[in-house]
């Protein structure tokens, strides 16, 4: 006998929510969503009007009450955080927490610990460890195809000169760019290679009008240098001002051959776009995208690459599982932790142009 859905409450509902969490919830068989937060609907953007039949609260601690809720997905604001993922955690909730988990280090410690203490699931929305991109140049890092790797570059590059009124651009605890997109990249790479030795970073402004120089508050863009012992130099970088037609998205190097990939993974732009997450589009774009090259009996040449997506529905499937007792969460707060800690000490080597220890 099939057990009961695991009943879902998604705080926040904008466009984390609408797009990256409740169509995968409700795609997910052992998933069911319960409710919404929702402070202000209106006419035109009321989560119960588009979800018939769900429990629509007005503030946390009344949705928290609720016994019936088992799960609560965190995708407000970055640094309401902490408080919200704390509060449902003390209340026997389990817990997903949109990225970037929590402005600081001390506060993703703390809820770790909390989660141990009252035995709940928390985990981090890092969605993207499951773009097809990023799959194929793990694969191939693992099955040593490119021997020996010296050089992993992960770019999320755009041509964005005038940045958008919004939360985004307000200087709060967990905003700029390091946060927002470094969170996917430097996770990325710690899943791949596990924690650096070293970091060296420079955060700035690209945009005219911004403050300049490395310690100028939110920052639009970064590179950040990450040094392995083993002689590996891995680099997250992100830029408003690269006006390409087709963007650098990886740029992996070793013994054997290197990696090339252009343009960001689709899933994001097709989702935006209207399309199913249950398509067989989803995730799919040209091969051209994709550059391989091998060194074989001392000559140079090209390679086919097999790219298989997954898509985002396996992070939500993986949850289930975890919640079923069958398997750790998709993204453990622990690991979401390190990256959050290494966001410190860039920011920091930003600041004083020193190279940090990890």
């Amino acid at each position: 006998m099939a057990s009961a859905p695991h009943n879902v409450a998604v705080i926040g509902y904008g466009l984390s929510a609408k797009v990256f969490h409740i169509p995968f919830i409700t795609q997910t068989p052992s998933l069911r969503l319960y409710a919404v937060l929702q402070r202000n609907p209106t006419a035109d953007n009321d989560a119960s009007h588009d979800h018939p039949g769900i429990q629509l609260f007005r503030d946390a601690a009344t949705l928290l009450a609720d016994p019936a809720v088992h799960v609560v997905v965190v995708t407000s604001l970055p640094d309401s955080h902490f408080e919200l993922t704390k509060a449902a955690l003390e209340a026997g909730k389990h817990v997903v927490v949109e990225k970037p988990f929590v402005p600081t280090a001390a506060e993703a410690d703390e809820l770790v610990r909390i989660a141990k203490t009252t035995g709940k699931l928390l985990a981090v929305y890092q969605n993207r460890r499951w773009d097809a991109d990023y799959l194929a140049a793990s694969q191939l890092v693992k099955d040593g195809v490119l021997g020996r790797v010296v050089e992993f570059e992960s770019h999320f590059d755009r041509y964005s000169p005038t940045l958008r009124a919004g939360w985004k651009a307000e200087p709060r605890p967990g905003n700029g760019a390091i946060y927002d997109l470094g969170t996917h990249l430097l996770d990325q790479i710690v899943h791949l290679f596990g924690l650096p030795a070293k970091v060296t970073a420079f955060i700035w402004n690209q945009r005219a009008g911004a403050p300049t120089g490395y310690d100028s508050g939110v920052g639009d863009s970064f590179t950040v240098l990450l040094h392995y012992a083993d002689g590996l130099l891995a680099t997250a970088k992100v830029g408003v001002l690269s006006a390409e037609q087709d963007q650098l998205r990886f740029w992996v190097r070793g013994e054997k051959g290197s990696f090339k990939k252009y343009n960001l993974d689709p899933q994001e732009e097709q989702l935006l776009s209207g399309l199913s997450n249950t398509s067989s589009e989803l995730g799919r774009e040209p091969s051209s995208n994709y550059n391989l090259t091998l060194v074989k009996d001392g000559n140079i040449g090209k390679e086919p690459v097999a790219v298989v997506p997954k898509t985002y529905l396996e992070y939500y499937r993986i949850l289930a599982d975890a919640l079923d007792g069958k398997g750790d969460v998709p993204v453990k707060a622990e690991q979401a932790a390190s990256v959050i800690r290494l966001i410190e000490l860039a920011k920091e080597s930003s600041r004083t142009g020193k190279t940090l220890d990890v």
